[in-house]
């Protein structure tokens, strides 16, 4: 268990030790919840890409063009857990 202390500003500092467990850097944010019985869980959040990085991201994935009906059969084979190698 770790303790910390509450500033004149209702703030808390993490520690490093904190930080390097969560995987969060300076500038990062955390998500919290609030548990039963006054517990919170401290989460790191989810990063999100701005649309130039999500551009093209998987473009180097696809061997070919698919057409619909092969999209279609994917999705159908990967909701009966058929999965391809």
């Amino acid at each position: 268990m770790v303790r910390l202390k509450i500033t004149a500003k209702g703030q808390v500092t993490l520690r490093k030790d904190i930080r390097e467990h969560l995987g969060v850097e300076i500038g990062d944010e955390i998500d919290v919840s609030f548990e039963e019985q006054g517990e919170v869980s401290v989460r790191p959040a989810r990063k999100r890409h701005t649309k130039q990085e999500l551009f093209g991201m998987f473009a180097h994935k696809a061997d070919r063009v698919h057409s619909l009906e092969e999209l279609d059969e994917a999705i159908r084979d990967g909701w009966a857990g058929k999965v391809n190698s």
